[in-house]
């Protein structure tokens, strides 16, 4: 797996920039991977990365948006105006856990 620096830190990524060691992840690189991606931060982007991380650890396999939705009370709509565009791509990224199945 190729290694590259995120906010002044190496850390292990997969081909496509998804971080691939969920405890190489912290929030100065959260913080940095959004602005990459031309995300600002703000509280309901943390409660969304901190629900797919704690999800992630649980479950063992990035939750997609309806869980996201359901499980972490945040509704699709919201979803896609915090992470514009793809969000269960962009959320993933930002939060330091795999890419969830079925995204392109």
């Amino acid at each position: 797996m190729p290694v590259t620096t995120i906010a002044g830190t190496e850390v292990t990524v997969d081909d496509e920039g998804f971080m691939t060691e969920y405890d190489e992840w912290n929030e100065e690189i959260a913080a940095e991977l959004a602005a990459n991606i031309g995300i600002e931060l703000g509280e309901g982007h943390w409660q969304v990365i901190k629900f797919l991380r704690e999800d992630y650890k649980e479950q063992g396999e990035t939750p997609m948006l309806r869980r996201v939705s359901n499980v972490g009370g945040v509704p699709t709509k919201e979803l896609f105006q915090l992470f514009p565009k793809k969000p269960a791509k962009k959320m993933s990224y930002i939060a330091g856990v795999p890419k969830p199945h079925g995204c392109v």
